[in-house]
């Protein structure tokens, strides 16, 4: 069901495929979304494999109302109710999985092992605008982190992502790092590298999860398939050491790996 997993001492993040879910066409498999049309029953279903997978209760895991913003809101529990609009969560607390929701927009991850804070950001081309990345560093160092390393998840390519000039010209004033083009040599943006620009700007070390959701169909798609499911990037902090302690951490990114082929039926 994972896409891509890894983990930096007391901290695991995952990044979740299409496949394990009970989900029915046209969202076949692990659509972790209840706002896409797709039977209720069967994403409560896939959330609860996710969970058992993270060895959660499903109430642990911390979904947003994403709204393509930057806002931010900082959790220490599971929502009374439901999720409020927001495109960013974060917490000090441990054995809570935060979880950002994407078939074409980038899934943020950052972690300050030390500090003990995490955060998991949804960041599409209106958040990338907004600062919806700099907007969770922010509310991160405010709960005391000072050294946070990010996860960038696999999302649209720039060469997948065209978009009218205008647009691309509107991007670029903010993150020039976006702009690019189309494999048919048209305007395209690149949110992606706008994000991990914005980390760059910030000093934050990124590990950059290969993968483009418009070419892989392991991984959900708007704009393939329209009417699609959601994949999830997630990021929990364990409340004890993961078992190789300080070597993990130090080995943070040489840990990860991604799948260079298709996913075992």
């Amino acid at each position: 069901m994972f896409f891509w997993r890894g983990r930096y001492g007391t901290v695991e993040l995952a990044v979740t495929g299409r496949r394990g879910g009970a989900s029915a066409a046209p969202f076949d498999g692990l659509n972790l979304a209840r706002h896409v049309g797709d039977d209720p029953r069967d994403v409560m279903a896939n959330r609860a494999v996710l969970a058992a997978q993270l060895q959660l209760p499903p109430e642990r895991l911390v979904f947003m109302n994403q709204c393509h913003g930057a806002v931010v809101q900082v959790v220490d529990g599971p929502w009374p109710a439901e999720p409020p609009e927001c495109d960013a969560v974060v917490t000090a607390s441990t054995e809570l999985a935060l979880v950002a929701l994407v078939a074409d927009c980038v899934p943020v991850l950052l972690a300050d092992h030390d500090a003990g804070v995490i955060a998991a950001v949804h960041a599409g081309r209106p958040g990338l605008m907004a600062g919806v990345v700099t907007a969770a560093l922010d509310a991160m160092g405010d709960l005391g982190a000072r050294a946070p390393r990010a996860v960038v998840g696999p999302s649209i390519c720039g060469r997948c992502y065209e978009v009218p000039e205008a647009m691309r010209r509107d991007v670029a004033r903010i993150v020039p790092e976006s702009a690019t083009v189309s494999w048919a040599g048209t305007p395209a943006v690149d949110v992606a590298a706008g994000v991990v620009a914005q980390l760059a700007r910030r000093s934050v070390p990124v590990s950059w999860v290969p993968g483009c959701t418009r070419e892989d169909e392991r991984l959900y798609s708007y704009r393939r398939a329209q009417r699609t499911g959601r994949f999830a990037g997630v990021v929990l902090r364990r409340g004890e050491p993961s078992p190789d302690g300080d070597a993990g951490r130090a080995a943070y990114p040489q840990l990860w790996t991604v799948p260079s082929g298709p996913e075992e039926p």
